[in-house]
């Protein structure tokens, strides 16, 4: 039971991270929140629905405490799975000005909005 035929996944913390991500992204891209640390049922589950076995997984976390610790815990879970950093000076997903995180995207090989690879500032 998949949402989208995408072939990548992006895991974020929440739906504020979720949203900033859909602004800047043009790709064919599955969005999944976790709500924060992930118990081992809630993981499988996530695991089956959307296949991550077998899907591009990348890994978009806040640098804070609670992100730094599911990135850890997922790392493990889905060793294949790329990792993708937000600066430690905005510390939230959500926070990062848009272009700064379209072009972290594009540096993932994500298309995204052109729009915000132009821009100087937010």
């Amino acid at each position: 039971m998949i949402t989208s035929d995408s072939e990548k996944v992006i895991i974020v913390e929440g739906l504020t991270d979720k949203r900033q991500i859909e602004k800047v992204i043009n790709d064919d891209v599955t969005i999944v929140c976790t709500n924060g640390t992930l118990g081992v049922e809630r993981f499988d589950e996530m695991l089956e629905m959307y296949q991550l076995d077998d899907r591009d997984v990348f890994i978009l976390v806040d640098e804070d405490r609670s992100g730094i610790k599911l990135r850890k815990q997922l790392a493990r879970e889905l060793p294949h799975a790329d990792h993708i950093y937000v600066s430690s000076e905005y510390r939230e997903v959500a926070t990062t000005p848009e272009h700064i995180l379209a072009t972290t995207l594009v540096g993932k090989h994500f298309s995204v909005n052109p729009l915000f690879l132009t821009q100087l500032s937010h």
